[in-house]
């Protein structure tokens, strides 16, 4: 489930969070296929991704530090880029937060922090990206949603709310703007190797492996390997679906 090398090419594709993890393997598995890609995100080590993705593939990269649960933020960092690059034909919501706490104990703060950067920052992305996409007749929007969204979490209200929120906005957006050839899709992973899950102790993290089905931690890849597939010309005839990826967790 992979699109061949240069299956991108000559495309703009944003990855929102990109500074690390899930969000790094992407952006740089879709330069590897060709794409022009632009990172944004809060974090100034986003820009040492885009300069490890120009160095490695020799495309074009971007780095806009923004912050996208802001309307003002978000459009104006896809005005930026298109500046640089041209055109987003790709756009990948991946930015999220955590702030888990039971559901009695957790403050007001911590419930809005979660929504509006997880939620209502894909919301705005996708706003932002979607009138040119529209106007040009192709697009691709691929949201990173969660096996928590489906199956919940016990001290993430907050965040299962936010990424079963993103599958709603796949669906519903993808019915929108299905008539003008532009796609939505959403990646549900679960448990990811990434910096958290690498700092659990053995017992814990075995107590995890246990819950899969298929009897291992997922790897940043293999979500990157699933947007990849929907983002591109494998997927055209699919949309408003949502992909788990998760070693059967979710079953």
């Amino acid at each position: 489930m992979s699109e061949k090398s240069g299956a991108f090419e000559g495309q703009v594709a944003v990855v929102t969070g990109g500074a690390r993890g899930i969000g790094r393997a992407i952006a740089l598995r879709l330069a590897e296929d060709g794409a022009k890609v632009a990172i944004i995100d809060l974090a100034e080590t986003g820009s040492a991704v885009a300069r490890e993705i120009q160095e490695t593939t020799g495309r074009a990269t971007a780095f806009v530090k923004a912050d996208i649960s802001k309307e003002a933020e978000a459009s104006a960092a896809v005005s930026e880029i298109e500046a640089v690059l041209g055109p987003v034909d790709v756009l990948v919501n991946n930015a999220g937060i955590t702030r888990d706490g039971l559901a009695v104990l957790m403050s007001e703060d911590d419930w809005d922090a979660v929504l509006t950067v997880n939620l209502k920052g894909a919301f705005l992305m996708s706003k932002a990206v979607l009138r040119g996409m529209i106007k040009r007749r192709q697009g691709s929007i691929v949201n990173i949603s969660s096996v928590v969204a489906r199956r919940g979490n016990a001290g993430q209200v907050n965040y299962s709310s936010a990424k079963a929120g993103l599958i709603g906005l796949t669906k519903s957006l993808a019915r929108e703007v299905a008539s003008r050839n532009v796609r939505v899709n959403a990646v549900a992973p679960g448990y990811i190797e990434t910096e958290m899950t690498a700092a659990l102790d053995e017992k814990t993290r075995s107590a995890l492996v246990d819950q899969i089905p298929l009897g291992r931690i997922g790897t940043p890849k293999a979500v990157a390997d699933a947007v990849a597939f929907l983002a591109g010309e494998s997927a055209s005839f699919v949309t408003g679906t949502v992909l788990a990826v998760d070693g059967g967790l979710g079953i």
